[in-house]
């Protein structure tokens, strides 16, 4: 082959490669879709169920979906923008979790129930993503938390194990477009929740979540990371409490952390 026809090949694959990545849906317009009409906001705004009954009939809609993920190629997936990939890892990441669920539904009342002695549900290599086959948990501990990957410790609020205790499941798809607003939005939301959040005013005790207890040491990493899990808190309050001065509390630094047992029930709006 001469240097002008290689060059021409060269030149060829890149353009087909560039018009792949402006085919795919960034917008993510079916999974919004779907979670519009099956996400039930609390009042509060600060948790969320899923009406997985009616997800159970609108099953064949997902596995479309998730089939389209799966085509995406290695290849495709690096020449999209970072913002696009964490998008699409976000909604992979959701989406594959709620297939998990509805494989079971209605018999099981949490995720865990889906495991067993030897192996659990995260586990499980059922998909491809993108060129290979993949689990849930590759999803997570890989393509996003992987080191170098985002580095931001905002993802512990935007993925979902399908628990009470989990982040909440938003009623929209996250997007490149609005992902850092969405990501901010969703960081705050967990420290703002009075089931998930109990501070004692008199000793000074603030109980959290279990995700601050197991990834602290992600909260302490990139831009939006801080020094501790205490300084985190301190930067990110907004427990809706009663007296002004026990936010100050927080905002202030003078509390000490604690950790409330997961709930991990299905979060199912039955």
């Amino acid at each position: 082959m001469s240097r002008g026809m290689f060059s021409l090949v060269c030149a060829l694959i890149a353009a087909l490669g560039t018009a792949a990545a402006a085919a795919f849906d960034h917008s993510h317009r079916a999974w919004d879709e779907l979670l519009k009409k099956n996400v039930v906001v609390a009042p509060s705004g600060f948790s969320a169920a899923v009406r997985y009954a009616q997800r159970a009939r609108q099953r064949p809609a997902l596995q479309s979906d998730l089939a389209s993920l799966s085509v995406a190629s290695p290849t495709q997936y690096a020449a999209w923008a970072q913002a696009q990939r964490l998008a699409f890892l976000l909604k992979a990441d959701n989406a594959v979790t709620v297939e998990l669920i509805l494989a079971r539904y209605p018999d099981l009342k949490s995720i865990k129930d889906l495991g067993n002695f030897l192996q659990s549900p995260w586990k499980k290599r059922f998909f491809r993503l993108p060129g290979e086959e993949r689990s849930p948990d590759d999803i997570e501990q890989s393509l996003i938390r992987g080191p170098g990957a985002f580095d931001d410790p905002r993802i512990h609020f935007t993925v979902v194990c399908a628990s009470v205790g989990c982040p909440i499941s938003r009623n929209e798809a996250y997007v490149a477009a609005r992902l850092d607003a969405q990501r901010d939005d969703a960081m705050r939301r967990i420290p703002s929740d009075r089931t998930r959040n109990k501070l004692e005013v008199e000793s000074g005790r603030l109980a959290e979540s279990r995700i601050f207890d197991w990834y602290g040491r992600d909260l302490e990493r990139g831009r939006h990371g801080a020094q501790s899990v205490q300084a985190f808190l301190a930067c990110n309050a907004g427990v809706p409490v009663d007296r002004p001065r026990a936010l100050g509390q927080i905002r202030a630094g003078r509390f000490s952390v604690s950790y409330l047992d997961y709930d991990w029930s299905l979060s199912d709006a039955r």
